[in-house]
């Protein structure tokens, strides 16, 4: 009977956990749906220098509450290029000082107050604001849900620990008095279980809140403090396993972020007994009695605990922040670039670079990867119309037959990357979305659609082209002109949509691009117009005439296209 008892409430407390860190989960997810693309170009203006990074990532896990979703948003803007390493570090840094401020809230409040008496009414607030049409009400509506959600997790938490009774139980005083006989191997038996803990519940805010709970127990300050050093190399795990599948860029940043957080604990695990000492014995003689917030010495323990935390990563931070440098390029050996066999030459082969970051965050950051997967896509694409040109030149069947196989590698490719984008676009439209990320998505599925359609009319070309060697046909000089011009109007339509995608000239791009599409309709106009009469003539011969007209007709599809994607990319998805 008491075995049963006892595993209900090691559920009660798992699912105490669990209710804690879904309230977080909301309550971050609400407040970066709140600062959208905002935040974007808030990072981008924060991170010139070092310190401004440092700053910027305090500030930003300060708000979302979790340095976990913030440097799985680092690692996101990382892949996507919009961040540097350098940039990313610092950033990094400031997440680890910013991420302490959960503590302090916990401490100062969650251990207070009866917080069931505030969160209910919250809620209240929160439900109704779910209902509004404003995107804004709506998103501000989940942060206060996931307020009220996180404080009630919290709140069941200290029942289920207080209801275990442990500071009463013979055998965990027992196990606590002999580990901290043990002296160093205890301590390291307790970074250990820190760092596991963070590592199962994929929250250093959620492990640190069950620490600060279990003092209750009877856990002594220096076992605690050892947990939250744990705690520190643990929470780097989130961000690595976001970056399992993500580029070359984004690992660094995650491995920057776990060779900061492990040098940090090792340096202070070397100077433990005087640093905890230190911190116990100021509290002790200074804070305590001059305090009247402070009304035992459990709230003493978790107050101490806490300033143990943010001074160990404030001093951290300043021990490191003069080798950013240094540690850029550490990362750099440990995650080396890969070396293409063919040097100089990109490899046919399909791989996604920015949206298998392993975890989505916010639509924001998820149409942004897909933005940039799509502007891959699109270079494919013209690569595979610069085939087509050479193909269109080549005199050479080895030549002809090699390119031809290309493009047929190629056009595989954008198959896949059609499939893989519309999925991954399809799972991100499930999240939630606001007015203005539908109408980007609803673009991003146009653009990915039109891409595709370029892939399969290169492949036709590409076979036509093919088709004309090996049957020896020959065009007219009139015929070759023509088809030249044609293939550099549709050049510089790619040209033009690319700029699109790399949000040069703007407008004038777009109007360049209209511009270039008159000119190949008005080729076209002309060309049928000519078409039957050169036929019936006989300055064309039938068979290489058709053959032409195809090739002629696709080309201009890709026109078509081009200006389809221009304009659904100047709607700034």
């Amino acid at each position: 009977m008491q075995n049963s008892f006892s595993f209900f409430h090691i559920l009660t407390i798992i699912g105490s956990l669990g209710f804690f860190m879904y309230g977080m989960k909301v309550m971050s997810d609400g407040i970066q749906k709140v600062a959208g693309e905002n935040l974007r170009g808030f990072l981008d203006k924060m991170t010139g220098n070092r310190f401004k990074a440092i700053f910027t990532g305090f500030s930003i896990t300060s708000v979302v509450q979790s340095s976990s979703a913030t440097t799985v948003m680092i690692v996101s803007f990382v892949n996507a290029g919009l961040l540097s390493l350098r940039q990313a570090i610092g950033v990094i840094m400031g997440a680890n000082i910013g991420t302490t401020m959960t503590g302090w809230i916990i401490a100062l409040i969650g251990f207070k107050f009866k917080i069931s008496d505030y969160a209910l009414p919250v809620l209240a607030v929160g439900v109704p604001m779910l209902f509004f049409k404003h995107d804004r009400f709506r998103f501000w509506g989940e942060f206060l849900i996931g307020f009220g959600l996180l404080f009630l997790g919290l709140e069941s938490l200290k029942n289920a620990v207080e209801a275990l009774d442990l500071g009463s139980n013979p055998a965990f005083i027992h196990f606590i008095t002999d580990l901290k006989n043990e002296g160093m191997s205890g301590i390291l038996l307790f970074v250990l279980i820190g760092t596991i803990l963070t590592i199962v519940v994929q929250s250093s805010s959620a492990a640190m809140a069950l620490t600060l709970t279990f003092i209750d127990s009877g856990l002594p300050f220096t076992l605690a403090a050892a947990i939250v050093l744990g705690e520190n190399i643990g929470t780097t795990i989130t961000a690595n396993l976001a970056a399992v599948m993500a580029n070359t860029h984004a690992k660094r940043a995650a491995r920057a972020h776990f060779i900061f957080n492990v040098f940090g604990a090792v340096w202070m695990l070397c100077i433990f007994n005087y640093f905890t000492h230190w911190v116990f014995d100021f509290f002790d003689n200074y804070v305590v009695p001059q305090s009247s917030f402070i009304s035992s010495d459990n709230d003493a323990t978790r107050y101490a605990l806490t300033f143990f935390h943010s001074s160990f990563n404030i001093i951290n931070t300043l021990l490191l922040v003069g080798f950013v440098p240094q540690i850029e390029q550490l990362v750099v050996k440990f995650v080396p670039n890969k070396k293409s066999q063919n040097l100089g030459k990109e490899e046919d082969t399909f791989k996604l670079e920015y949206i298998t970051a392993g975890v989505m965050s916010t639509a924001e950051l998820s149409l942004l990867e897909a933005k940039k997967e799509i502007t891959k896509f699109a270079r494919i694409t013209k690569r595979m119309f610069d085939m087509l040109k050479r193909m269109s030149c080549s005199t050479d069947k080895q030549e002809t037959q090699d390119l031809l196989d290309r493009v047929r590698k190629n056009e595989i490719i954008t198959d896949r990357f059609e499939e893989a984008i519309v999925n991954f676009l399809t799972q991100v439209a499930r999240t939630g979305l606001s007015d203005k990320s539908s109408v980007a998505l609803r673009s991003m599925l146009a653009i990915t659609h039109d891409l595709e359609r370029i892939g399969d009319i290169c492949y036709n070309i590409s076979r036509d082209l093919h088709k004309k060697q090996a049957e020896s046909m020959e065009f007219g000089a009139d015929q070759i002109e023509k088809l030249e011009v044609m293939i550099g109007l549709v050049e510089q339509a790619f040209q033009e949509m690319l700029n699109q995608f790399m949000a040069e000239q703007g407008e004038n791009a777009l109007n360049n691009a209209y511009a270039t599409e008159k000119e190949i309709n008005e080729l076209m106009s002309e060309f049928k117009r000519q078409y039957l009469q050169k036929i019936e003539q006989g300055e064309w011969n039938i068979q290489s005439g058709i053959m032409f007209n195809n090739i002629f007709y696709a080309l201009e599809r890709i026109g078509d296209h081009l200006i389809n994607v221009s304009e659904a990319v100047n709607k700034k998805i």
